[in-house]
C-alpha cells in the first residue's frame, strides 16, 4: 500500500509540474557552487542553484540539451538521459579564466549586473573609492580629505552622499537615515576591496526587495564567504601614501571556514596642507554548514578613520594667486569616524524548490566632521566653521522565503519571494554647531536625538510563459520618525508616522538566446530627514518616484554583449541638503529622461573591452524654462576601458571616466566643468608573487573632482561672491604594490 501511494504521489507531481531534473553542482574541490545558471535549450526554461548548490529544472525530458554556466567556470553542455530524470545528478564544474561567454542571456530583471560582473572580475577593485565606479553610469567625487563619504552622480542625480541610491553590503545597510551631514549618508570605506566577491546593482525603482532611497537605483556588494589562499600586500606611492593589507585563513574544514582581513591606509594627499589621513579596517567572517541544508555566516568588522582637509576652495582665490589649486582657505577642516558591524546571514534550503534566507545586523557608528563652506560670510571675526556630530546604533533583520519551479497549467511557470523586515536607528546627540579651530563651540545650531523605525513587507512574483516573463511585485513600508530637541526650552519629543505602498511591474520578452527586450515600471521613494519631518508636521516625508525603462540586451555572439535603454523618472519631491543650516530643503517636483548604452567585447582570451555612455535630461517641473536646471545633475557621462588578463604573467588595464560640463545653479549661469581622466595599472605575477604599478590620472589632467556654486566671503572682502568652489582632482599619482599569495 505504501509503494502504491508513493507511486501515485510521484505520478501527480509529474502531471502537475511535468518531468523535471534535480541535482547538485559542485566544483573540483567538492564544494557546492551557487548561482549557477541551468538553461534548457529545448524547452527554454531556466533556473539557478541554491546556496547549497542544489537545483530543480522543470519541463525537462530525455534528449533535452542543458547549458550550464557560471562565472569563473568552464560552461558545460549536457544531453539529458532517462536515468538523469530518475535520480539526482551531480555535475562538477572546472575553474577557468573569467570570460564573457560564461554569462547567459536569461530572463532576469538584474541581468545587466551579471555582465558587469565580468568587468569586476577581470579588473578587480583596487580601492574603496573604486567600488561604486563599477556600476555603469555612476560617477563619484571626494571633497573632504578622503575620509568623508563620496559624492555620487547617477541618472541625472547629484545624489550627494546617498539620497537616491540604496547601498548595502551582504544585506547590511550603508545609507544612514537622518544623518548629521545629510539624509542617506553612505560611507563605504569600511569595505576592504580585496574581500569583495561580487557587485549586484539595478537602476530605477523596480525592485520589491529594495526600499528607501531606491529611486536612481541600488547597489549590493557581496563579500567572499571564504578564501582559497592567504594574501599579503604592501603599497607605497607619492604623497606619503602607504597601505598594508592582509587576508588569512583561520579555519577550512568540510563544514566550517573562517578568515580574517585587515588593512591600514595612510596618505598626506597632494594638498599643500597635509591630510594626515589614516584608515584602519579589520574584518572576520565565519561560515558553518549546518545539518538540514543550512548555512550560517557570521561577519564582524571594525573601521576607524581620521583626517584633515583643505575643503572646497573658491575659484577667485586661485585666479588672483592667493592660493594654488591644492591650497586652502581654512585647513582646520577634517574629521573622524568609526563603525563596528556584526552581521548574521542564514540560509536554509528546505528542498530543491524552497529556501529561506535571514539577515540580522547591529552597527555602532560615530561621526564627527568639521567644515567651512562660506569662510567669513556669517561671522567676519571667527569664520564660519561648523561641526557635525552623531552617535548611532542601527539594528535590523529580514527574512525572505522563496518558492521556485511551480507550474500553473502546462504553459505557465511560476515562482515568488515573500519577505518581511525592519530597521531601527537610535541616533544620539545629532549636532550642528558653530566652532572655532575644531576646539571651541561658539553656538549650537541644532542638537537632539533621533529615533527612526522602518518596517516592511514585500511580495515578488514571476510568471513565465513561452518567451514572456512577467514580474508583478508589491512593497509596503511603515515609518515612524521621532525627534527630541535638546535645545528646546521645554521637553520636546515629537513623532510622525507614514505608510508607503510601492507597486512594480516588469516584463521581459526573450526573442531567442541572443535578443532580449524589457519594460520595467515601478514606484519607489526616498524619505526625508527626521528633523525635517517633525518640523513640517509630517508633510511630504515619503515622496514617491515613478519610473519606466524600455530597453534591450543583445548577445549576438558568445564574446559580444550590448545593452541599451530609454528611461524616465518622476519625483513628487526632491530634497536638497543645506549642511550649514541643518535642514533639508524641498525643491519641488522633478523629472528626468535619459538613454543608457553599453557594450562589452571579449576580443581575445586575454583582451577585454567595455564602454558605457549615459545621457540624462534633468529638469525641475515647477520652475520656468531656463530656470529649471537641477544643480550639478550630470547630463552626459561615460566610463570604459581596455583590460588585459590571462596573458601569461601579465595583466592590467587602461580605464577612463568622463563627465560633461553641467549646470551648477538653477539658471545655468554658473557651470561646473567636466573632465576626462584616465587610470592605468599593470601587474606581473611570478609564482606566488605579484608586482603591480598603479597610476591614477595617467596624463596629469587638471580637473575638479567636486564643484559647487557657493556664496562665500573671504577675510577682508567687502561683499560676498557666488561662484564655483571646488576640490581639485588628484594629479598624476603613481604607487607600487607587492602581493604574496600562499
Amino acid at each position: 500500500m505504501k509503494y502504491i501511494l508513493s507511486a501515485c504521489f510521484m505520478l501527480s507531481i509529474n502531471l502537475f509540474f511535468g518531468q523535471q531534473i534535480t541535482g547538485k553542482i559542485i566544483n573540483t574541490e567538492n564544494k557546492p557552487v551557487e548561482e549557477v545558471s541551468i538553461f534548457n535549450k529545448t524547452s527554454e526554461v531556466h533556473t539557478h542553484t541554491s546556496p547549497t548548490g542544489v537545483f530543480t529544472l522543470n519541463k525537462t525530458q530525455a534528449n533535452d540539451t542543458l547549458y550550464i554556466s557560471c562565472l569563473g567556470y568552464e560552461p558545460q553542455v549536457i544531453l539529458v538521459e532517462q536515468r538523469d530524470l530518475e535520480q539526482p545528478v551531480v555535475i562538477t564544474l572546472k575553474p577557468t579564466n573569467i570570460s564573457l561567454d560564461q554569462v547567459m542571456l536569461l530572463a532576469e530583471i538584474d541581468l545587466l549586473s551579471k555582465f558587469v560582473a565580468v568587468d569586476v572580475q577581470v579588473d578587480p577593485v583596487k580601492s574603496s573609492q573604486e567600488i561604486l565606479r563599477k556600476v555603469p553610469g555612476l560617477i563619484i567625487g571626494q571633497h573632504a580629505g578622503g575620509g568623508k563619504a563620496e559624492q555620487i552622480f547617477l541618472r541625472g542625480f547629484d545624489i550627494d552622499h546617498g539620497t537616491d541610491i540604496n547601498l548595502t553590503v551582504d544585506g547590511l545597510p550603508v545609507n544612514m537615515v537622518s544623518h548629521a551631514h545629510g539624509q542617506g549618508y553612505s560611507d563605504l570605506h569600511f569595505v576592504i576591496p580585496e574581500t569583495l566577491e561580487a557587485i549586484d546593482f539595478g537602476k530605477g525603482p523596480y525592485y520589491a526587495d529594495k526600499g528607501n532611497f531606491t529611486t536612481a537605483g541600488y547597489v549590493n556588494m557581496g563579500i567572499q564567504k571564504s578564501i582559497d589562499k592567504n594574501y599579503l600586500s604592501v603599497e607605497a606611492g607619492q604623497f606619503n601614501t602607504n597601505r598594508l593589507m592582509g587576508m588569512m585563513k583561520v579555519m577550512d574544514t568540510d563544514k566550517s571556514s573562517a578568515y580574517i582581513a585587515s588593512e591600514l591606509s595612510l596618505t598626506d594627499g597632494p594638498f599643500d596642507s597635509p591630510q594626515n589621513f589614516h584608515r584602519f579596517n579589520v574584518l572576520g567572517r565565519y561560515n558553518y554548514k549546518m545539518s538540514g541544508n543550512q548555512e550560517l555566516s557570521l561577519t564582524a568588522s571594525h573601521f576607524d578613520s581620521k583626517w584633515d582637509a583643505s575643503g572646497q576652495i573658491p575659484q577667485r582665490a586661485v585666479d588672483d594667486g592667493s592660493i594654488d589649486r591644492f591650497g586652502a582657505i581654512d585647513d582646520t577642516e577634517g574629521g573622524e569616524t568609526s563603525r563596528t558591524n556584526l552581521l548574521v546571514n542564514h540560509t536554509k534550503a528546505i528542498d530543491e524548490n524552497q529556501s529561506l534566507e535571514t539577515t540580522a545586523y547591529v552597527s555602532q557608528y560615530n561621526f564627527e566632521l568639521y567644515s567651512n563652506f562660506t569662510f567669513f560670510l556669517d561671522d567676519p571675526v571667527n569664520g564660519d566653521q561648523i561641526k557635525q556630530f552623531e552617535n548611532r546604533l542601527t539594528t535590523g533583520a529580514s527574512t525572505v522565503y522563496e518558492r521556485r519551479n511551480m507550474s500553473l497549467g502546462e504553459k505557465v511557470d511560476f515562482k515568488y519571494q515573500a519577505g518581511i523586515g525592519f530597521r531601527y536607528d537610535n541616533v544620539d546627540d545629532v549636532e550642528l554647531s558653530h566652532t572655532l579651530n575644531r576646539k571651541t563651540v561658539l553656538e549650537y545650531k541644532a542638537l537632539g536625538d533621533v529615533d527612526e523605525v522602518n518596517s516592511y513587507a514585500f511580495l515578488n512574483t514571476e510568471f513565465k510563459t513561452g518567451k514572456w516573463t512577467f514580474n508583478p511585485a508589491l512593497r509596503l513600508d511603515y515609518f515612524k520618525f521621532q525627534y527630541e530637541d535638546q535645545l528646546a526650552p521645554t521637553y520636546s519629543d515629537l513623532a510622525e508616522t507614514k505608510v508607503r505602498v510601492s507597486p512594480k511591474l516588469n516584463t521581459i520578452y526573450s526573442l531567442n538566446d541572443q535578443v532580449q527586450l524589457f519594460l520595467k515600471t515601478g514606484m519607489g521613494f526616498h524619505s526625508n530627514d527626521t528633523r525635517v519631518v517633525i518640523a513640517n508636521q509630517g508633510e511630504s516625508i515619503l515622496p514617491a518616484a515613478y519610473g519606466a525603462d524600455l530597453g534591450t540586451i543583445l548577445k549576438p555572439t558568445n564574446n559580444w554583449a550590448i545593452n541599451a535603454s530609454l528611461w524616465y523618472l518622476f519625483l513628487e519631491q526632491e530634497f536638497v541638503y543645506v549642511g550649514d543650516a541643518a535642514i533639508v530643503e524641498p525643491s519641488g517636483r522633478t523629472q528626468r529622461l535619459g538613454v543608457d548604452v553599453g557594450a562589452r567585447y571579449q576580443a581575445l582570451d586575454w583582451l577585454y573591452l567595455y564602454a558605457d555612455v549615459n545621457y540624462a535630461h534633468a529638469r525641475s517641473v515647477d520652475d520656468p524654462s531656463g530656470e529649471d536646471y537641477i544643480p550639478l545633475a550630470p547630463d552626459l557621462t561615460s566610463v570604459g576601458g581596455v583590460l588585459v588578463d590571462n596573458l601569461g604573467a601579465f595583466s592590467g588595464g587602461l580605464n577612463y571616466r568622463y563627465i560633461d560640463d553641467r549646470a551648477a545653479n538653477e539658471d545655468n549661469s554658473i557651470v561646473a566643468e567636466g573632465y576626462f581622466v584616465t587610470d592605468f595599472n599593470v601587474n606581473y605575477t611570478c609564482k606566488n608573487w605579484t608586482y603591480s604599478i598603479i597610476v591614477e590620472n595617467l596624463f596629469n589632467t587638471e580637473w575638479n573632482e567636486t564643484q559647487f556654486a557657493t556664496e562665500s566671503r573671504l577675510y577682508n572682502e567687502p561683499a560676498p561672491v557666488e561662484e564655483i568652489h571646488f576640490t581639485p582632482g588628484t594629479p598624476f599619482f603613481i604607487r607600487g604594490k607587492i602581493a604574496l599569495s600562499f
